[in-house]
């Protein structure tokens, strides 16, 4: 179960582990109505997630084309270096905004 914060316009989301095919589909199950609220900002907080699959990215693009569609911003941040690489590859960083782990 992920933690979720909100904060005026801004909804964040730690899923507080990998982002893998075991848990994507409950972890998208978390996401679709926050991004049916229309937020301006839905943020990702990946901080402590040090896997993130094919599945996972999956979900995390469904959820970036549903925010888009209400005009909201889709963020990733506290991305570790190798996820970063990975999005970078797969230019995910040209679709939405990725931020790597500080320090």
């Amino acid at each position: 179960m992920s933690e979720i914060t909100k904060d005026g316009d801004q909804t964040i989301v730690k899923p507080g582990q990998d982002v893998v095919a075991a848990m994507a589909e409950e972890f998208k199950n978390e996401l679709r109505p926050l991004a049916k609220e229309g937020p301006k900002e839905l943020v990702i907080d990946l901080e402590g997630v040090e896997m993130v699959d094919s599945v996972g990215i999956g979900v995390l693009i469904a959820t970036h084309n549903s925010v888009s569609k209400s005009d909201g911003k889709f963020i990733v941040i506290n991305v570790s270096k190798n996820i970063y690489g990975l999005f970078k590859t797969m230019r995910l960083d040209q679709h939405f905004k990725v931020m790597m782990v500080e320090g």
